[in-house]
């Protein structure tokens, strides 16, 4: 009579997966706001740092130094850690337009608008709308329909940007060139980050990054060396706003954009780019010396509230039951 074999295999119980789902959540949860305020922070400080090394290098030239010193610090460590490269040509395509999207020509847009002599309020009240361009995208692109009490917050977000930068605004030294300026980086970054989410989901952050550096680089070197001659002044300054901004804000700071989006839905994680204005204002206090007004002040309370309701409005969207177009 042959004998019947049990197999040593266990087999996971329905309640054990969603204990094992449950504490995937948990740790989400948890990682998730600590994410969203290091993104604030450093995004709001790296105002202040990229009004330094603007000092010492024009925009084009500027940004070529961090995309350069960007490879440099990536190289390494991709070496040891060795990440995933993607496989099919237009994974690399999806990458690469991404990238330069949201490094090469964003970054730019919002460095001229400043280099061209618009005012640091204006640029932030502009670059404060993307959230409200994003909610719409996401309601017609993403079926992501935001709830009445996230419009609320973003309507907020925004007024309360208005009065924390209103005694910057200068409209007068306002010219076609700058408003366009950071009129195209309102719109790449919104539209970069979007894209990213819904065509790189599935990109190793690691490796897209020096893939998205290279690619800016190539984009911007050129224009460097013909618009602006290239010309850098060398000094510490310089050397410590492109360390700041290449590995805490272009490699961390991006990342962590990037990690929130594909987890949450991205009116919420959109509704953050308000904060960083807020960060901005208190860097310059503590580096400047530029006290914050009574109206500033007002302006941090309303634009915190606002956060908080367009962050809580609606629940965050499953990733995996969104479709996965990253390997096209």
């Amino acid at each position: 009579m042959p004998v019947r074999r049990v197999s040593s295999r266990t087999t996971a119980t329905p309640a054990a997966e969603s204990a094992a789902a449950a504490g995937g959540t948990a740790n989400i949860t948890f990682a998730s706001p600590l994410l969203a305020w290091y993104f604030v922070l450093i995004w709001g400080v790296g105002f202040v740092a990229t009004k330094a090394g603007l000092q010492y290098a024009a925009p084009f030239t500027f940004l070529s130094l961090r995309f350069v010193f960007g490879l440099i610090v990536l190289a390494p460590i991709l070496y040891f850690v060795k990440p995933a490269w993607p496989t099919r040509p237009m994974a690399w395509v999806h990458i690469i337009v991404a990238g330069l999207l949201v490094h090469g020509i964003h970054l730019s847009g919002s460095h001229y608008g400043q280099y061209l002599g618009l005012s640091a309020g204006v640029v932030a009240i502009i670059l404060s709308s993307q959230p409200l361009l994003t909610a719409l995208a996401a309601a017609l692109f993403l079926h992501e329909p935001p709830s009445g009490r996230q419009w609320l917050g973003i309507a907020l977000g925004l007024a309360g940007v208005a009065l924390v930068v209103w005694h910057k605004i200068d409209i007068s030294v306002m010219s076609v060139a700058s408003f366009s300026a950071v009129m195209i980086a309102l719109l790449t970054l919104t539209v970069g980050t979007l894209y990213q989410r819904h065509f790189c989901r599935d990109a190793d952050l690691r490796s897209a990054s020096f893939i998205q550096f290279a690619a800016s680089l190539l984009l911007l070197a050129p224009l460097a060396w013909e618009v602006e001659g290239a010309t850098i002044r060398w000094s510490w300054t310089l050397v410590a706003s492109v360390a700041f901004l290449v590995i805490f804000a272009s490699i961390l700071a991006v990342s962590a954009l990037h990690t929130l989006m594909r987890r949450g839905q991205a009116t919420r994680v959109a509704s953050m780019l308000y904060l960083p204005s807020v960060v901005a204002v208190l860097a310059e206090w503590l580096c400047y010396g530029i006290t914050p007004t009574a109206l500033t002040l007002v302006g941090v309370a309303v634009t915190s509230a606002g956060v908080v309701l367009a962050a809580g409005g609606q629940r965050t969207a499953n990733p995996q039951a969104q479709p996965n177009q990253s390997a096209n």
